[in-house]
């Protein structure tokens, strides 16, 4: 018996949760090219800050989800023929139309995907655990502590889809 994904779609359209802005301690992001190139830079660059940032044992699942959120905006929100275009490897905020946010606060992480898109992130329904494709949002529910997106408004049009993390207190240094 096969699950409706019901209990998925609950947290969709919040905005991001309530976060004390005088407790950001970084944030860094990156816009990425219209090709699937960009779901390893988007790791790459993951890592890279996760790395910088010391957030610890949740880095490779901050990784997994940025790569299915970056792979669903070049598959789901671009225009078709898109996601094969030829852009710079790293060009500016303006000229890109999918953008990667990590913002770290004491004790949480969360990761957002811009897209030019306003169509909403629906999981597929599906039984077919060995499918090669449709189970990104299934594993951004599984891996992340709460995700959801929210429509852009004023100059940027589209949406954000963001995903949580609850990162474990730091070790005190010796």
């Amino acid at each position: 018996m096969g699950t409706n994904g019901s209990t998925m779609l609950k947290p969709l359209r919040q905005g991001l949760p309530p976060l004390d802005p005088t407790a950001v301690s970084e944030a860094a992001s990156c816009a990425l090219p219209a090709r699937y190139e960009a779901v390893r830079e988007a790791r790459q660059f993951t890592r890279a800050t996760l790395e910088r940032w010391d957030v610890g044992e949740r880095s490779e699942d901050i990784a997994l989800v940025v790569s299915e959120l970056v792979t669903n905006a070049l598959r789901h929100a671009l225009p078709g023929e898109a996601a094969d275009t030829d852009e710079d490897d790293c060009p500016g905020p303006n000229s890109s139309p999918v953008r990667l946010h990590l913002m770290h606060w004491t004790g949480r992480l969360v990761c957002a995907v811009r897209d030019p898109s306003h169509g909403t992130p629906v999981p597929r329904e599906s039984d077919d655990f060995s499918a090669e494709s449709g189970r990104g949002l299934f594993l951004v529910d599984s891996f992340a502590d709460g995700w959801g997106w929210h429509p852009l408004a004023g100059a940027l049009s589209g949406k954000m889809v963001w995903a949580l993390f609850l990162l474990p207190p730091a070790e005190p240094a010796d």
